[in-house]
């Protein structure tokens, strides 16, 4: 049996905390204690998520087709061991070689125990009413790094970074690896699906039946989340470079970085508060045109700052919601696992690319031209978007005319 909604993602949302504070966000605080103590060179440190989050975009494909099979039960489980034993291995590395192979295994826990996954488990266990779930989990997973810089912070001056890890990996096997097996069922069990209505049904059955744009929706889909994530690792990384080239100091610009998070929790309460009464292409309508709008006044040299970072991270926030509600409320819950996970792949292997080639633009052509390319991105985003959003228009009025 699975445990109440709420209490199922509570749990879920407090293990995305620490999966994402152990991963993605694990560099920003404990890189440089890692370079101080071993000599080994700060790229290389650094790109150790690159090399997670590589390993995670190549192993989701499967890891869709095997929640599809098996649930979201064990592979997440199976994930928290693999996230306890890639920080185990990064606390105990003698090398940096070393080093990178414990990323390896740190990036197949990224890929089974992250976002995609633990949506491709929500769309499993709940079907059509999985996205109020998805929209609950992302606030969790919002606060990964207020929550987990500090305590990183903490953690170090106390124990060193090496102790750091270690009891990172102790969290992962005495916290979120119980929670997730306690609160999903042990097989694939009846969806929750809405009450038998006729017109739900007839919805149900037409979001799983093949159309004549099936394909290229899905393409489209693919393309425009994999933009957005490039931009959005791109910006994340290298914010405070390009808010200084807008004229603001380091400590200004470090003021303004911190809006970004709230930014993107404040987006997701509003969408928890009001997406149910709108299909989730109008989410992903909106994040684009906020990650456009947000870039396109940095790129003119906006005096106000603030609201360009406010604006871009509104959009970048309910980018991930959209992430995981769209696919499923265009294709439906029966094979939404595995299109997750094919989702999942351009996207995560961008994400990984995207800050070393933002390092290499920014070297070549300067802030300027790098905000002008990802402003450039986000309004070719933007018309990707309104392809998709008219195919949807047309796919929906076949389905009403078929009736």
């Amino acid at each position: 049996m699975a445990a109440s909604g709420p209490v199922t993602i509570t749990a879920l949302g407090a293990a995305q905390i620490l999966n994402w504070g152990t991963s993605f966000y694990f560099p920003a605080v404990l890189a440089p204690p890692i370079v101080a103590d071993t000599g080994w060179p700060l790229g290389w440190v650094v790109g150790g998520t690159s090399i997670g989050l590589l390993v995670a975009g190549l192993i989701a494909p499967q890891v869709g087709a095997l929640i599809d099979r098996t649930g979201g039960r064990p592979v997440l489980a199976v994930s928290s061991a693999l996230f306890a034993a890639g920080l185990l291995g990064i606390g105990l590395a003698p090398s940096l070689p070393a080093y990178l192979a414990a990323w390896l295994v740190l990036g197949v826990g990224m890929g089974s125990g992250l976002y995609d996954a633990v949506f491709a488990a929500l769309g499993k266990l709940y079907g059509h009413a999985a996205r109020t779930p998805i929209t609950n989990l992302t606030l969790f997973g919002g606060f990964a790094s207020t929550v987990c810089w500090p305590l990183s912070a903490l953690l170090a001056e106390s124990f060193g970074w090496r102790g750091t890890c270690l009891i990172y990996a102790g969290l992962h096997l005495a916290l979120a690896l119980p929670l997730q097996w306690a609160v999903l069922p042990a097989a694939p069990a009846a969806r929750a699906e809405p009450a038998k209505d006729p017109a739900a049904a007839a919805a149900a059955t037409a979001a799983v039946t093949a159309t004549a744009h099936e394909r290229l929706v899905f393409a489209l889909l693919a393309l425009i989340l994999t933009i957005a994530a490039g931009i959005g690792s791109i910006v994340v990384v290298h914010l405070l470079i390009l808010l200084q080239a807008r004229g603001a100091d380091l400590a200004l610009a470090v003021a303004l970085g911190a809006l970004f998070g709230p930014a993107q929790v404040g987006a997701r309460i509003v969408e928890r508060l009001f997406g149910a009464r709108y299909h989730p292409v109008w989410t992903m309508a909106a994040s684009c045109t906020l990650m456009l709008a947000g870039l396109a006044l940095l790129l003119s040299g906006f005096p106000l700052l603030a609201l360009s970072i406010v604006i871009y991270g509104a959009g970048y926030g309910i980018m991930w919601i959209a992430r995981g509600t769209l696919p499923l409320a265009l294709f439906g819950p029966d094979r939404y696992a595995r299109l997750m996970g094919r989702l999942a792949l351009p996207s995560l292997v961008v994400q990984a690319l995207a800050p070393s080639a933002g390092a290499l633009l920014l070297d070549w052509s300067g802030p300027d031209a790098t905000m002008a390319t990802l402003a450039a991105l986000a309004l070719i985003n933007a018309a990707l978007m309104a392809l998709l959003w008219m195919l949807w228009r047309r796919q929906r009025a076949t389905r009403a005319d078929s009736r």
